[in-house]
C-alpha cells in the first residue's frame, strides 16, 4: 500500500471523502518516534493530495491533523494542511487513552483551525463525544460504535440511554424498541422478537438492529442541526 494506490483504491469505490494514507503511533509513543512518524505522515499526505488533484472527480480529500498529544505540533500540522488546497481538515492520529484526553486536545485545538475549512473527527462516534465535539465546533464523525453495538446487543433509545436486548427483561415485552423511535424495526417488532432473534441467532437481528442504531443516530444529529441554526449551542 502506497499513498498513491490508497487513494486509487478510495477513487475506484467511489467514495465522497477520501482520507490520505498515514500513521497511527500509540498515544504513550516517544518524542522522537512521534517527530518521526509526523514527518513521514505528512509526506504522504502530500503525495496523496498531487494524486487526488490529478484527478478530482468531484471528490473530496481532507488532510489529517496529526501530532499525538503534543498541541506544537497539532497547531504545526494545522498551518501546513491549511495552506494546502483540501476540501477540509480530518482530526486523527492518537487522540489518547481515553475520552477526556480526546476532547482536551479538540477543545485545544478546533479553535486554530481556519473557519473556512470544514472539520472531521476521525474514529470517534459515542454520542458524549460528539455532543462534545459539536460544542467544540467539530462538523462531522465517522465511528463503527453505532453499527458494532447493535450487533452486540446494545440498542440506543432516543432519551440518550440504551438497552440489552438479551436481558430476560425483554423476552416476553411486546414494547417495540423504543416507543419514541420512528424506524422500520420499531414500526413493526417488539422487543421480545429481537431478544428472540438476538438469542437464535439469526441474522436478520444484525440489520434490524443496524437500522435502529443508526436511525437514533441521524435523529440525535438532526436535533443537533437544528440547535445550531437556532444558535442555541
Amino acid at each position: 500500500l502506497t499513498p498513491e494506490s490508497s487513494v486509487r483504491a478510495q477513487k475506484s469505490l467511489g467514495a465522497d471523502l477520501i482520507i490520505p494514507l498515514d500513521e497511527l503511533p500509540p498515544f504513550h509513543t516517544t518524542p522522537d518516534a512521534l517527530a518521526a512518524s509526523f514527518a513521514r505522515t505528512h509526506r504522504w499526505q502530500e503525495r496523496s493530495l498531487q494524486t487526488h488533484l490529478q484527478d478530482p472527480r468531484g471528490q473530496a480529500m481532507y488532510g489529517v491533523v496529526h501530532g499525538g498529544l503534543d498541541r506544537s505540533l497539532r497547531a504545526q500540522s494545522i498551518t501546513e494542511l491549511s495552506s494546502r488546497p483540501y476540501d477540509g481538515l480530518a482530526i486523527g492520529g492518537s487522540l489518547g487513552k481515553d475520552s477526556a484526553d480526546v476532547m482536551s486536545l479538540v477543545h485545544d485545538i478546533a479553535p486554530l483551525i481556519p473557519p473556512r475549512l470544514p472539520v472531521h473527527l476521525l474514529g470517534i462516534g459515542d454520542w458524549a463525544s460528539m455532543w462534545e465535539g459539536v460544542r467544540a465546533g467539530l462538523d462531522t464523525f465517522d465511528s463503527c460504535y453505532p453499527t458494532r453495538a447493535a450487533r452486540h446487543g446494545t440498542l440506543f433509545l432516543t432519551d440518550g440511554s440504551s438497552i440489552r436486548i438479551k436481558h430476560a427483561q425483554h423476552r416476553t415485552s411486546a414494547d417495540p424498541i423504543d416507543p419514541e423511535c420512528r424506524c422500520s424495526a420499531c414500526g413493526h417488532y417488539s422487543r421480545a422478537y429481537m431478544h428472540h432473534l438476538f438469542k437464535a441467532p439469526e441474522a436478520a437481528y444484525h440489520v434490524l438492529a443496524t437500522v435502529h442504531n443508526v436511525h437514533v443516530y441521524e435523529e440525535r444529529m438532526r436535533r443537533l442541526r437544528r440547535l445550531i441554526w437556532n444558535d442555541l449551542i
